[in-house]
C-alpha cells in the first residue's frame, strides 16, 4: 500500500518552519482507497509570500487543530505504508519533524516521483509537478493546496506504476544506498560519473549557472554529504547538474575554490565573498630589547608582518605560531599577565617574560618565525603531487599571492622557463593566506626561491 503526501509549511525547511496543511491519499496500486486531508495551527505566524501562494490565511488556520492533535490519525494512515510525494524529502523531513516533536518516531520506506518520472518519462524539460502533470495530461485541481496535488501525484504515480517495465519503482524500494538521498534532479548517471579524486566542483542549476563551488578529497564522498540528513532544500531542488576539476592535491583545490568562487560569486557560496585585510600582526621592540609582536587593525601608519581578513584568523595564526617556535605568549599580545605568563599547553615559555632567557636568544627564534612567513613576499614556485604519476603541479606565488599554475612532465626539471608553461591567473589576496598556511606546514625540497 501507498500514502501518497502532499503538505503546505510555512516556509522551504523543516527546521524552524511547521505544517500548515497535510493530506493523504491511500492508493493499493490500481485505485484510491482513502484520502485524509487537514488544515493545522502552525502556532506561529504565517508569512504573507505563502497566503499568496496557497491561499491559506492565518483566519482560517486560527481554529484549526494543531499538529498534536491530528498526529495519531495521521501516523495511523501512514503505518507500514510507503511513503510517495513529489520531491519526497521535502515533504517527509517536514512530517518527521513533527512526529518527533509529539514522540513519534517515524522512518517509512519512499520514494520520489520526481525521480521517477526523469527515469520512466525521460527527456521533458520540468518534472515539477505542474509541468509533468500537463505533458502527462493529468488535471490539477486545487495547485499549491495539499489535497489538490496530492491527488495529482496519486494519478502520477498510477501512471508511473503502468509504465514501468524496467521495474525502476521496485528497484528505488529496494536501494538503501546513495541514490536514495540524491536531489531529485540528479540522476544515477551524474551521481556515478562523478570521480573519487581530489578536486574542485560545481552545482549547476536548470540554466547552467554555477550557484556552489566546493572543493574535497574525494569529490563523490562530499557531494554525498551536501544531501544526507537535514540538508538545505533550496539548494537540493535547484542543483540540476555537477561538474568538476581534479587538481591532485588538496593545496591546489583550495586555491582553485577559492579563485572559482570569486570569479563567478555563486549563490550558496557565502564565506569567501567579504573582501578584507584589514587586520594584521606588527612587529615592534621593547625597551630590554624583545622582539613584540601584537594583533591590530592595519590602519596605513604602519607596515603589518602579514594581513588577515579577521581579527579571529589573525589571532589563531599567531597562537600556532607562539607553539610553534615557543614564543613567549606575553610578548605575543595574547596574554596580559602583569607577572610572568602561564604558557601554552605544548609550548611553555622559556622565561623572556621574566628576562630568564636573553633577547638574542628569543630573537632569534622570532627571526625564524619572520623568515618563514616573509617567504610569502618572494617569487617561489612550487611543486605538489599532479592527478597521476605521470606529472606534478607547478604553482607560481609572486609577492605572496598565487599568479599562475598549471600541470607539468614529473621529469621537467625546476628551470627559470618552467614559468611560462603556466596559465596565469587573476591575483586573489585570499591565496596569500592559504600559501601561508602551506608555508608552515610544507618540506622545503617542493618549494623553490625564484629571481624576483
Amino acid at each position: 500500500m501507498y500514502a501518497i503526501v502532499d503538505i503546505e509549511t510555512t516556509g522551504g525547511f523543516s527546521s524552524g518552519n511547521r505544517i500548515i496543511e497535510v493530506a493523504v491519499v491511500l492508493y493499493d496500486g490500481d485505485s484510491i482507497c482513502d484520502t485524509y486531508q487537514t488544515l493545522i495551527n502552525p502556532q506561529r505566524n504565517l508569512p504573507g509570500f505563502i497566503t499568496g501562494l496557497t491561499g491559506i490565511n492565518e483566519d482560517m488556520l486560527s481554529n484549526a487543530p494543531v499538529f498534536n492533535d491530528i498526529a495519531q490519525r495521521l501516523y495511523g494512515m501512514l503505518k507500514d505504508k510507503v511513503f510517495v510525494a513529489h520531491n519526497v524529502n521535502f515533504d517527509l523531513n517536514f512530517i518527521k519533524e513533527e512526529f518527533i516533536k509529539v514522540g513519534i518516531a517515524y522512518n517509512p520506506s519512499k520514494l520520489c516521483t520526481v525521480r521517477l518520472s526523469r527515469k520512466i518519462f525521460p527527456g521533458h524539460r520540468s518534472y515539477s509537478l505542474g509541468a509533468i502533470c500537463g505533458v502527462r495530461g493529468i488535471k490539477i485541481d486545487g495547485r499549491h493546496r495539499a489535497m489538490g496535488d496530492a491527488h495529482a501525484t496519486a494519478l502520477l504515480f498510477g501512471q508511473l506504476l503502468k509504465n514501468d517495465p524496467e521495474q525502476n519503482i521496485l528497484a528505488s524500494l529496494k536501494n538503501k544506498g546513495a541514490e536514495m538521498s540524491l536531489p531529485p534532479n540528479i540522476s544515477k548517471d551524474i551521481y556515478q560519473n562523478i570521480p573519487e579524486g581530489t578536486g574542485v566542483y560545481y552545482f549547476h542549476d536548470a540554466k547552467g549557472q554555477v550557484i556552489y563551488v566546493g572543493k574535497a578529497n574525494n569529490i563523490k564522498k562530499r557531494f554525498k554529504g551536501h544531501f544526507v540528513g537535514k540538508s538545505k532544500i533550496a539548494l537540493r531542488t535547484e542543483i540540476h547538474d555537477v561538474s568538476f576539476e581534479l587538481t591532485g592535491n588538496e593545496f591546489l583545490a583550495l586555491l582553485l575554490e577559492t579563485l572559482e568562487i570569486k570569479r563567478l560569486w555563486p549563490k550558496y557560496n557565502r564565506s569567501l565573498k567579504v573582501k578584507s585585510n584589514g587586520w594584521g600582526i606588527f612587529l615592534y621592540e621593547d625597551q630590554n630589547g624583545y622582539q613584540r609582536m601584537t594583533v591590530s587593525k592595519v590602519n596605513g601608519k604602519q607596515v603589518p608582518i602579514c594581513t588577515f581578513s579577521s581579527h579571529s584568523e589573525a589571532w589563531h595564526f599567531l597562537m600556532d605560531q607562539v607553539k610553534n617556535h615557543s614564543l613567549c605568549p606575553k610578548l605575543c599580545g595574547i596574554q596580559k599577565a602583569k607577572g610572568a605568563c602561564f604558557g601554552l599547553e605544548g609550548a611553555p615559555c622559556n622565561g623572556a617574560c621574566m628576562g630568564a632567557e636573553l633577547p638574542e636568544s628569543y630573537n632569534a627564534r622570532i627571526q625564524q618565525f619572520l623568515d618563514k612567513v616573509r617567504m610569502d613576499g618572494s617569487r617561489i614556485l612550487i611543486k605538489e603531487k599532479g592527478r597521476d604519476q605521470s606529472e606534478e603541479v607547478a604553482l607560481l606565488f609572486e609577492n605572496g599571492i598565487l599568479s599562475a599554475f598549471g600541470f607539468v612532465d614529473r621529469e621537467h626539471q625546476v628551470e627559470g622557463d618552467i614559468t611560462n608553461q603556466l596559465k596565469a591567473v587573476k591575483p586573489v589576496m585570499e591565496t596569500k593566506h592559504l600559501l601561508r598556511s602551506y608555508l608552515e606546514k610544507a618540506k622545503k625540497d617542493n618549494i623553490y626561491l625564484l629571481p624576483s
